[in-house]
């Protein structure tokens, strides 16, 4: 009898995709507490957090029948960015929508679109983009993180980069197109949304 409590969650998965559903049901209680917590924690309401913690496992099978889920050891932080996108997905549907639910009883009538700016989801969404970012960019090439840094982070023209990094206007222009690629893949690959 295998012991499946004792393995990794790595091991786990692979032993999903060779048929054991208990080896995917032993995944699913060793995190469920952690992501519908994390949901929960961010959408407030019980009803919709359990609709995307269901739609995060079932993302998750899905992803993993199909062959695209990579063993990297790391798979509580996958789970995790899975649930993340689901929330945002949820927000960008409900501001496309523009509708407030009747049967939520907290309601911050201040917290509404036509009366600022950002609405707290907005703020949300924005940091973690934020965040997103921040964490990609480390993950270039150095040259290109290095050219990337100084224009957006210290705002230099590609005239001043070339001129710090003794390289031509155009090699400047060259990496950081390079790194705009990067993070587009490393973005897609990682399933990581970008976009307000």
């Amino acid at each position: 009898m295998v012991n499946y409590q004792s393995m990794a969650d790595d091991a786990l998965v692979k032993a999903y995709t060779e048929g054991s559903n208990e080896a995917f049901d032993t995944l699913l209680k060793r995190h469920q507490d952690r992501i519908f917590t994390y949901i929960h924690r961010i959408i407030k309401n019980e009803d919709v957090a359990n609709d995307i913690f269901q739609e995060t496992f079932v993302k998750a099978i899905t992803t993993i029948r199909q062959g695209r889920y990579v063993h990297n050891g790391k798979f509580p932080a996958w789970i995790s960015r899975i649930a993340h996108n689901l929330i945002i997905d949820y927000y960008r549907q409900e501001k496309s929508e523009n509708l407030q639910s009747s049967d939520i009883q907290e309601v911050d009538i201040l917290n509404r679109k036509e009366l600022c700016e950002e609405t707290i989801e907005d703020i949300i969404i924005s940091r973690q983009i934020c965040e997103d970012v921040k964490l990609l960019v480390e993950q270039l090439p150095p040259l290109q993180k290095e050219v990337l840094k100084m224009r957006y982070y210290r705002n230099l023209s590609f005239k001043e980069i070339a001129e710090l990094t003794g390289v031509s206007i155009n090699t400047a222009l060259g990496r950081m197109r390079y790194a705009i690629i990067n993070l587009r893949r490393i973005a897609s690959e990682k399933e990581i949304v970008l976009t307000v």
